[in-house]
């Protein structure tokens, strides 16, 4: 039986959460050779590791990474039309699991060495910076210079609850700006949600790369990004030179 656009926006949701889930116990592992140590005796089958390889955090297997939660309280968030920017707070904030001394938002730097891994869930840059921003009573709470994939990594449920609609790009965005008002991060995540929403709508598709980046370069294209064609660039240089790698200034674990 042919799958529904709605099966496949309910596909999208949990497949994330899922994937998130599988790929905790290894999350962070930045080096390549104890990444293929940690893999060396579960191939074919990396997925839900029972004891966890993460240099950063420990957590249950199972449970979800930072990324994962995002996407569930935005979850949570649609189904029951409540404040999404108090619901972060909420559940990443103090007196949270989350509300660990190393995850301190106001830790200062420089004092004594962490010892990790640590024993529970990790807050992330722009968490943290969103929290401080909570604190300080600011109208926009994101981050401005995190460019980090947490807006793609939960993206799952808006972008499957307004598919087909035009202001699913702006629903992405105002989601996005919550923890993470960086421009760069808002176009990166709003291209992802089109291949997403693109998918929802039409099942797979071979060509779905340069439909997106025809989107992208539509002057009458819905919710424009001034970085929107700087995408495309970035890809036909790396067509045209498959050598190059992109690099990021980013630490997803700081």
């Amino acid at each position: 039986m042919a799958l529904s656009a709605a099966d496949r926006a309910i596909g999208a949701i949990v497949g994330a959460a899922v994937a998130d889930a599988a790929a905790q116990p290894m999350h962070w592992i930045y080096n390549p050779d104890r990444l293929k140590e940690v893999l060396s005796d579960l191939e074919p089958c990396p997925e839900f590791r029972s004891e966890s390889a993460n240099p950063f955090y420990r957590r249950t297997t199972g449970e979800q990474t930072c990324y994962g939660d995002q996407a569930y309280v935005l979850l949570e968030s649609l189904s029951q039309c409540g404040d999404l920017t108090k619901r972060f707070y909420e559940f990443f904030g103090p007196g949270t699991a989350y509300d660990l001394p190393l995850n301190d938002p106001y830790r200062e730097k420089g004092g004594p060495k962490a010892i990790l891994p640590i024993d529970g869930p990790w807050r992330n840059a722009s968490l943290k910076a969103f929290i401080r921003n909570v604190d300080a009573g600011k109208e926009e709470t994101g981050c401005d210079v995190d460019c980090q994939m947490d807006g793609i990594t939960k993206i799952a449920p808006v972008v499957s609850m307004f598919a087909g609609r035009p202001q699913m790009l702006e629903k992405v965005e105002e989601v996005i700006r919550v923890t993470q008002n960086n421009d760069m991060c808002v176009a990166v995540t709003m291209a992802a949600a089109r291949f997403l929403e693109h998918f929802i709508l039409n099942g797979p598709d071979p060509d779905v790369l340069e439909t997106v980046l025809n989107q992208l370069n539509d002057p009458k294209r819905q919710n424009p990004q001034d970085l929107d064609r700087a995408l495309s660039p970035a890809h036909q240089h790396q067509k045209s030179h498959p050598e190059w790698q992109p690099t990021s200034g980013c630490d997803s674990s700081s």
